[in-house]
């Protein structure tokens, strides 16, 4: 019994496909796949035995030819009547109408032979869709229904995740997908995040860390409280995401589907007319292989613009897909126009060419008597340990990671933007403590003869450094030093000397650690000091010269992202605000794919540029001779269902990583 429900629930979330009905019996379910495949193929062999009977029994050939007609023409002549109901003229309906036209004027094999290439490039174009759409197939594939509820008495029970509220405990155990978004409360393990972000790198997980919807438990049992409900889990974020995205069309593409109502229309009207004229222009009869009525069909099918209607979708489709597997989120194929025309990118550097996460590089005395690294620590974190910023984690890390004994504090004090003071209990003796930035230290030293002028020497000296000083009696200097990205300077080298881009960096630090950072990553146009609104100036500046893509943390730039022709967040998984203020997410913070994503946007334009080359091709070559007579109504009809066929292959080629 529990199956059926979520039979019902995998049915409705893939999109009514058809193999996964919950009405359909498990022994019929395999003869489901692919149906409108199989039943083209089966018409393509009714339309084999036609065309040899046509040689040996008229009637017999009949026969087979009206299993053809059903098989492949019903299902074309219902939706082309609904179409016409709704005064919907388009290229579905421009097939169907040729095809059973061609039973007037006895050419019912070649109509014949028009519905089942018509049905076979329906069938690999749906085929070419779900392989391009199959990163968003994979993640429905893998949600998770249902999931195990932790009662208050340690027992569980299966719940859908629908129903499911935050706070509710759940048993994730080896093996199983993470339902929903939450928190460690019990439990360590290594979870894989491969279907988010394309790592497959583990990372361990253990109590009050957080854990996203569609990671999957690797080896030990976690017990989580869920902080997000399924549709504001992370999966289900980025499954909406995928969507939009394959929904988001670019401009060519909305042309094209404009285009193609009123070139149908055209293309009937125009075939009506020559169908009547042609016999008077060119003396020709109205009836038989060399009438103006199977000239005409010639020239309908043969100007029916198939591959051209596909040319962009399943390019576009193919390209989403194959950066959504590699853990880049865009919001649609007009992310990926944009890009390739850029020249020009810029940078935040906090967070975006550095990792954002700040490590104590020195610990030095600078006035007094010599104090030791491990003492100074253990001093400094035990007033860091209640403050909640950068520096205060940075300086409680490296206590935690040297197994330092921290102190007990009494008076203790915060002065927002400032700095920390205290009474540390320390060697047995109680002293007045204080730790923050060098104003701060300045204010609380007067009375130390001698001290302010080797703090500024101090100071001065570490230009591409953060520095805070701790003070009690002797001064300790500590650094500071947000790391440049491991891969950043190969890829921005790769950026600027295999696509001449040029590279800007905009942030809000100080000259000397701007220039330091933009040195390491061969950046040469460097603005700092700047606020958000500077950012925003910079980029407007730049975007009326010449497109412009913005990398930022999708926070504190949010400004900027909107402002420039495309907007890319390092946001890391689960960042709402990334994924609201930017048109591209790296998933991974993985500075190497833009490098990547540069030139996949770049062969996505070409792949599109080719498509639409072939198919106007086959449209230019094929009508006229159609009309003289020079192109019979079958080879009209292969020229045309291949050239779709071949437009959609091409399109495949986008999938490749």
């Amino acid at each position: 019994m529990k199956k059926t429900p979520y039979l019902f629930d995998e049915f409705f979330s893939s999109g009514l496909e058809e193999s996964v009905s919950p009405f359909l019996t498990d022994s019929s379910r395999k003869y489901s796949k692919n149906l409108s495949l199989k039943a083209a193929l089966v018409s393509a062999f009714f339309l084999l035995l036609a065309f040899v009977f046509s040689f040996i029994s008229t009637p017999a050939s009949y026969i087979c030819l009206v299993f053809v007609f059903f098989l492949s023409g019903t299902h074309a002549l219902i939706e082309s009547i609904e179409d016409i109901r709704h005064f919907e003229i388009n290229i579905d309906v421009l097939m169907t109408l040729a095809a059973f036209l061609s039973v007037l004027i006895d050419s019912a094999l070649e109509g014949g032979l028009l519905l089942v290439l018509f049905a076979l490039s329906g069938a690999m174009e749906e085929m070419v869709e779900k392989k391009s759409k199959s990163a968003l197939y994979k993640l429905r594939e893998i949600t998770p229904t249902f999931a195990h509820v932790l009662n208050p008495d340690g027992s569980t029970f299966e719940r859908s995740v629908k129903e499911i509220e935050t706070n509710t405990k759940l048993i994730i155990k080896p093996g199983d997908i993470i339902p929903l978004d939450g928190v460690v409360i019990e439990g360590r393990s290594f979870v894989n995040l491969v279907h988010l972000t394309g790592e497959s790198q583990p990372i361990s997980k253990a109590k009050d860390e957080t854990v996203q919807a569609g990671a999957k438990n690797l080896d030990g049992t976690l017990t989580i409280s869920v902080t997000k409900t399924s549709n504001e889990s992370t999966l289900s974020r980025i499954i909406k995401l995928i969507h939009h995205a394959q929904e988001t069309k670019p401009k060519v593409q909305k042309f094209l589907d404009r285009f193609g109502k009123v070139y149908a229309i055209t293309i009937i009207l125009l075939s009506v007319v020559f169908a009547t004229l042609l016999p008077f222009i060119l003396k020709i009869p109205y009836i038989g292989y060399e009438g103006s009525i199977y000239r005409a069909l010639a020239f309908l099918i043969a100007a029916s613009p198939c591959a051209l209607i596909i040319a962009t979708p399943t390019a576009y489709l193919s390209a989403i897909s194959s950066c959504a597997k590699n853990g880049i989120l865009l919001k649609g194929g007009v992310s990926l126009d944009g890009l390739s025309k850029c020249s020009a990118m810029a940078f935040d550097k906090t967070g975006t060419l550095t990792t954002g996460s700040l490590r104590c590089s020195s610990i030095k005395t600078v006035f007094g008597d010599s104090c030791s690294e491990d003492k100074a620590l253990s001093i400094a974190a035990t007033l860091e340990k209640y403050a909640h910023h950068p520096i205060a984690y940075a300086i409680t890390q490296e206590a935690r990671d040297k197994k330092l004994l921290l102190h007990s504090v009494e008076d203790f004090k915060s002065v927002a933007g400032y700095g920390l003071e205290g009474i540390v209990n320390h060697e047995r003796a109680a002293e007045k403590v204080f730790i923050g930035n060098p104003e701060y230290i300045y204010s609380k030293i007067e009375n130390l003869s001698g001290a302010k002028e080797s703090l500024d020497h101090a100071v001065t000296s570490s230009q591409n450094a953060i520095c805070v000083l701790l003070a009690y009696g002797t001064i300790i200097l500590f650094e500071f030093k947000d790391e440049v990205r491991a891969n950043a300077k190969t890829t921005l080298e790769s950026l600027k000397e295999k696509f001449n881009l040029k590279l800007i960096m905009l942030t809000g630090d100080h000259k000397h650690s701007a220039e330091h950072v933009a040195k390491s990553t061969s950046i040469d146009d460097v603005h700092f000091d700047l606020r958000p609104e500077d950012k925003l100036k910079i980029v407007s500046s730049y975007a009326q010269k010449s497109d412009l893509i913005m990398v930022g943390d999708g926070i504190n730039d949010a400004p900027a992202l909107a402002r420039s022709t495309i907007g890319i967040s390092m946001g890391g998984v689960g960042s709402d605000t990334a994924i609201d203020a930017s048109d591209i997410v790296l998933l991974q913070d993985d500075l190497s794919h833009l490098s990547w994503l540069y030139a996949k946007a770049k062969k996505t334009h070409r792949i599109v540029r080719e498509n639409l080359s072939l198919a106007l091709a086959v449209i230019i070559l094929t009508t006229t001779p159609a009309l003289l007579g020079y192109i019979p109504l079958w080879l009209a009809v292969i020229l045309h269902e291949g050239g779709t066929v071949i437009v959609g292959l091409n399109s495949l080629r986008l999938l490749k990583k």
